[in-house]
């Protein structure tokens, strides 16, 4: 099993940098967002490249080798405790080839993102380093989330009090048992999509799943993408977060039911982890205990 390492928790007057490794971001947003992590005594710097948007492909933050080149130079900049992504959106996968992920997880510090950048949490957590999904810098309505707000706070200032990551929300038992291993995943269809590429490796240990505006037939057709390639192989559990702005949120669960439970691994659904106003903050990487029966879910800090 690969050696995990934590980042050093934060303390007020840190300095953190915030980068843009996927789609466009919107200034307005951005600044509110970061009003946020300064509120926490946080020193926030937004790299140049995060609104600087690409000359063709409006939809990307901006080029692909300016988007990595800003994610390795905040990384490897010590000034920097942290490095927290503005927002997700498509774009990531196309950065990757200009990522040297033995370079950054040589420098551990604390990596702040969900949705698509999950592409970039598998090949860190892979390396054993701890990151974080969730609430990112531009994300308004999720960082104006008391409880989720708190929650990110909490687990990279004072992770000891975060005795219960499924708390206070909770999450339903779908088939019971306890499960230990690391956390791992994210977003679904990131997950599908780097099957065969040079990042994938597919993961051990309790596996969070959530995606957006992916309807029943794409969930059955990407989890049928995982299964038949033995993704699984290594999961001991599984937390199913929010399915956002599906067509049919009741055909989705019967999706995953029909799809997963099969596997007759521990797991609940109804996480209050993914693309809702509440996103709950988890640790990737970092081992944890899924006690499905009762619906929690404890990180395992040494």
């Amino acid at each position: 099993m690969t050696d995990v390492t934590t980042p050093a928790r934060l303390q007020a007057g840190d300095r953190v940098a915030v980068v843009a490794p996927s789609g466009r971001v919107q200034a307005d947003r951005l600044e509110v967002g970061t009003a946020y992590l300064r509120a926490w005594g946080l020193e926030v710097e937004v790299m140049p490249s995060v609104l600087a948007g690409h000359e063709r492909l409006t939809y990307l933050a901006a080029d692909d080798k300016a988007r990595a080149e800003d994610l390795r130079t905040a990384w490897l900049d010590s000034r920097f405790a942290a490095v927290f992504c503005a927002r997700g959106g498509y774009g990531v996968q196309r950065m990757l080839e200009y990522v040297d992920f033995d370079d950054l997880v040589a420098v551990p510090k604390w990596f702040i993102g969900f949705s698509d950048i999950t592409a970039l949490h598998e090949p860190l957590n892979a390396r054993g380093l701890v990151t974080i999904h969730g609430p990112m810098a531009a994300a308004v309505e999720q960082l104006g989330a008391a409880d989720g707000r708190e929650r990110l706070r909490e687990l990279l200032f004072e992770p000891e009090k975060v005795t219960d990551l499924l708390a206070p929300a909770g999450a339903r038992t779908v088939v019971g048992g306890v499960a230990e291993g690391p956390l791992r995943g994210g977003n679904l269809a990131m997950l599908a999509a780097s099957i065969g590429t040079p990042t994938y490796e597919p993961p051990t240990g309790i596996v969070v799943l959530e995606d957006v505006s992916e309807d029943a037939y794409r969930v059955d057709r990407l989890l049928t993408q995982l299964l038949r390639s033995g993704w699984f192989a290594g999961v001991a559990g599984l937390v199913i977060g929010d399915f956002s702005g599906a067509d049919d949120a009741d055909l989705v669960n019967a999706v995953m039911r029909d799809r997963l439970d099969p596997l007759g691994l521990p797991m609940v659904e109804g996480a209050a982890i993914g693309h809702e106003d509440l996103n709950l903050a988890v640790p990737l990487g970092l081992p944890a205990r899924l006690d499905a029966t009762a619906g929690t879910l404890a990180p395992l800090f040494s």
